[in-house]
């Protein structure tokens, strides 16, 4: 990767120069049985259509707070880059409340009601499906996003040692995940674009982060995200790691 990235957004822009043809992110749920596998293309349009959507839609600005109350998700993934892109702080699992928007799941909507600003609900449906039934005061975004524009470019440069990510209590800014993500990346087994993580860890964490889409991302690897892990047998675990040409596993 580029060792001038200074930002997430710069990763991605990197990777996309480099192959954009090659997986970056395959998603599993084992409760439904849906499989997405995202090129480094596709995964880079979601993100600049839903960087268009913050940034023109819902009038995020540079610094706005972004609750992201999500599970580990391809979706999820596109969330936190296009935030990255933007210069808004993804809070990963934070207080709506506090937010100047929010991003929930179908899970977390009353709570994400608290937040007074732009709500969004993500039906997280297979394909990126919409909700049957739309949620009374929010946006669906698998309505909104996909006539927003194939590129993004920010009004206002994103500032790398400005805030970028809180998980976990711990807030980071865009400069620090990239230094992380490559510094912890080795003692993952990211060793570099051979590398492919199958990661079955929530996104709550820095570590379910990193395994999920920092350090594939910061290595030129790619992840195979895994929810519901705990649903898949040994057997059929070990038929994933072969079909999907896994080196590594975090979970």
């Amino acid at each position: 990767m580029n060792a001038t990235d200074r930002t997430p957004a710069d990763l991605l822009g990197s990777a996309l120069a480099a192959d954009p043809g090659r997986p970056l992110v395959t998603f599993y749920d084992d409760a439904t049985g849906e499989r997405v596998e995202l090129s480094v293309a596709t995964f880079a349009n979601w993100v600049a259509k839903t960087a268009n959507l913050l940034q023109d839609e819902l009038a995020v600005e540079p610094g706005d707070r972004v609750a992201l109350l999500l599970p580990a998700h391809w979706q999820t993934a596109v969330w936190l880059l296009a935030c990255a892109s933007v210069g808004v702080v993804a809070d990963v699992s934070g207080d709506p409340a506090a937010a100047d928007a929010v991003a929930s799941g179908p899970d977390a909507l009353e709570t994400a009601r608290a937040c007074s600003g732009a709500r969004i609900a993500l039906a997280l449906r297979p394909l990126g499906g919409r909700f049957p039934q739309p949620p009374e005061d929010f946006a669906d975004y698998a309505v909104e996003v996909p006539g927003q524009g194939d590129r993004f470019a920010p009004y206002v440069p994103v500032d790398p040692e400005a805030p970028a990510l809180i998980v976990a209590g711990r807030e980071f800014t865009g400069a620090e995940v990239v230094q992380r993500a490559r510094a912890e990346a080795t003692d993952l087994g990211l060793t570099g674009p051979a590398s492919r993580i199958l990661s079955g860890l929530p996104y709550d964490t820095w570590e379910g982060l990193h395994a999920g889409l920092y350090g594939p991302l910061a290595t030129g690897g790619s992840v195979v995200l895994c929810r519901n892990l705990d649903r898949l047998g040994d057997d059929a675990l070990d038929k994933r790691v072969e079909s999907e040409r896994v080196t590594v596993i975090a979970r």
